[in-house]
């Protein structure tokens, strides 16, 4: 161990300027990969902000019983998809547009018949604001004789989720690109050095070392160039990320542990990069 720690960064000391210009260069990769992930994350934010309006309103008549409204909240609190229910009175409507439309305060204060329905609202469990979940509260409610109209504006509700779909089949297509390329920058940088290094490793291989015992150094080499790349990726990504909150509109940082993981990510791919680079290297020696 003592060994492969010695000449890994012995290894990077001898070559520093090809070092640094290999961990810029996963940085660069790793960067768009990291502004992505930005994008993304302020997206499926923003998206679930919006998923959380999602609701089933049913429109009540005027003549509606009070044992009749209560069948229909205690039937909708029995699905699995449900929340909570609220009944909305032809007062607490009125009160309420009032507030929620202060400019349309006078029309609301000179009516002499309150032209607002009585409603019921049903707030939906997190898990449960797909299209068919929502349209299936909504079916249970237009089935009472006394529910005058159900709204939970379902082509909102799809085109909503067609955005998130679309956006998690975005992540997983460029997220698989970048980190491609990022491994493939990672490979040429280790080619590079094994090539430096070939004479050493030929002697190496005379004096009997085994191909494990070659490979190790170069594994640590690729792990710490991809470590590094991860870092400054990291700071770069920052840094737009705050000229893109002042600069554009007020963006959310992404979560620590994607900043651990996003770092640690350009460890791997160093990792796996050099061991394709020095397997393949060792074949043809």
């Amino acid at each position: 161990m003592s060994y492969m720690v010695r000449e890994a960064l012995a290894a990077l000391r001898r070559a520093p300027l090809l070092a640094g210009l290999s961990a810029a260069m996963v940085a660069l990769a790793l960067l768009v990969v990291g502004l992505f992930t930005v994008v993304s994350f302020n997206l499926h934010e923003a998206l679930s902000r919006l998923e959380e309006r999602v609701e089933v309103i049913a429109y009540v008549r005027d003549d509606a019983r009070l044992t009749e409204v209560i069948s229909l909240e205690d039937a909708l609190l029995d699905m699995d998809e449900v929340r909570d229910v609220r009944f909305i009175s032809k007062e607490e409507a009125l009160a309420i547009a009032r507030q929620d439309l202060p400019d349309f305060h006078d029309i609301f204060t000179g009516l002499e018949v309150n032209p607002l329905p009585a409603s019921i609202e049903v707030e939906l469990h997190p898990g449960s604001r797909d299209p068919q979940s929502v349209a299936r509260v909504a079916g249970v409610a237009g089935l009472y004789p006394f529910v005058e109209d159900v709204v939970y504006g379902d082509d909102w509700v799809d085109r909503l989720f067609l955005l998130r779909r679309a956006g998690v089949v975005t992540t997983l297509i460029l997220g698989t690109v970048f980190g491609a390329v990022a491994a493939l920058i990672i490979a040429t940088a280790i080619r590079i050095a094994i090539f430096a290094r070939r004479e050493e490793i030929q002697i190496m291989r005379l004096v009997g070392a085994t191909n494990g015992f070659i490979r190790r150094p170069f594994l640590l080499e690729g792990f710490l160039t991809g470590l590094f790349g991860g870092m400054l990726a990291l700071l770069l990504t920052f840094a737009a990320y705050r000229t893109g909150s002042r600069m554009i509109f007020p963006l959310e940082w992404i979560p620590g542990q994607w900043v651990l993981a996003g770092v640690l990510l350009g460890g791997v791919f160093g990792t796996v990069a050099s061991a394709f680079a020095i397997r393949r290297y060792l074949q043809e020696v």
